[in-house]
Formats: C-alpha cells, sequence, structure tokens
C-alpha cells in the first residue's frame, strides 16, 4: 500500500468508525421505540383490512378489552352492523376470555347484540360454551356481561363434561366460568369412577 492510500484508510477510519459507533448507540436506544411503532402500525394495518360493504356491514371484526380485574377477552364475529349510538348486531359471534390461571373459555351464538357501553353481550340461537376442561353447555339464549366476567341464562340448558351430565333451567357463570350455577330444577348424572 502506497503512502496515499494508507491515509485515505486512515481519514475514513477516523471519521467512518465514529459515525458507525454513534449509529449503533442510537438504534440501541431507539429500539422500543421503533418495536412500539411497528407493532401500531400492525394495528392500524389490520384495523384498515377490516372491510365494510355498501350498507356499513363491518365484516370480521373484532373488539378486544379488559374486564374488571384487567384480563383480556376478545369479541369477534362474522359481520357487524350498528343499530344505534352504543348498540351493533352481530351475526355468529364469538367470546374469548381468558381466567386468572390461564385456562380460557369460549362462548358463541348464531347472532347477538353488543353494547359498547355497558360491556353487556345478549346471545341468541344456540348459544353454546366451552371451558377448557372440557365442559360444554348448550343454552337458547344467554347475557353476558364482560366488564364482571359473568353470564346467565333464563333457558333450558344443558351440560356435558368430566363430571357427567347436567340438565337444568338455566344457569349464572361468573368470575369468567370459575363458577358455574345451574337454576333448578335440575337432573344431574355422575360418571362413575374408573
Amino acid at each position: 500500500m502506497s503512502g496515499l492510500d494508507r491515509r485515505a484508510v486512515v481519514r475514513i477510519a477516523k471519521y467512518g468508525l465514529p459515525l458507525a459507533a454513534l449509529g449503533l448507540l442510537s438504534s440501541i436506544a431507539l429500539w422500543p421505540e421503533l418495536t412500539r411503532t411497528v407493532e401500531n402500525g400492525r394495528v392500524t394495518w389490520h384495523r384498515l383490512t377490516m372491510t365494510t360493504n355498501g350498507a356499513g356491514l363491518m365484516m370480521r371484526p373484532r373488539y378486544h378489552g379488559l374486564d374488571g380485574r384487567e384480563r383480556p377477552y376478545t369479541v369477534s364475529a362474522d359481520t357487524a352492523e350498528r343499530a344505534g349510538p352504543s348498540r351493533v348486531n352481530l351475526s355468529m359471534p364469538v367470546g374469548d376470555v381468558t381466567l386468572q390461571n390461564g385456562t380460557w373459555l369460549l362462548l358463541k351464538a348464531k347472532k347477538g347484540v353488543f353494547m359498547q357501553h355497558s360491556n353487556e353481550l345478549d346471545l341468541d340461537g344456540s348459544v353454546w360454551l366451552y371451558r377448557q376442561d372440557g365442559t360444554t353447555m348448550a343454552a337458547a339464549t344467554a347475557t353476558m356481561n364482560l366488564k364482571l366476567g359473568a353470564a346467565t341464562s333464563n333457558d333450558y340448558t344443558h351440560a356435558e363434561g368430566p363430571f357427567g351430565t347436567l340438565d337444568a333451567e338455566g344457569f349464572t357463570l361468573a368470575d369468567k366460568g370459575a363458577v358455574i350455577q345451574f337454576h333448578g330444577p335440575a337432573k344431574l348424572v355422575l360418571n362413575g369412577a374408573h
């Protein structure tokens, strides 16, 4: 290498290396903000991909919220149509909630009405509930308070699970399905011990 080439390499190193180090340190310091911006961009992109038809019908909406104890829940549907300032009519609604211990509960029906201000979901038509322990319940209608993690029905209810089968005049679900009470008269058939 000639003396002229060495000087050019030293000059580039003299200014280039500190600039590269400054850029690296800046990217480390700004990384959390960049991650947050990317995540916000994803959320915005997902919101923009929800399509509506000409009549204002929203396709595949998804609503995320937290109950009174800061536990997450999600309400989704095939379609949603606003029917007032706080009322949304849903077709094929599905509610998905996570319990304190990490287990989850799924609730679905043919149609429903979501009242945004009260966080209440009225379900109608083949209401079906599945709890992670294998318990299933079916009723014609149910009302769910998403903020409290509670649901109730005064319709005939059929439940099956590891315990056996139960037929009752309705149910009350509290604490996101951790406690289920059945209205009587009720008929319970327990599974025998294996």
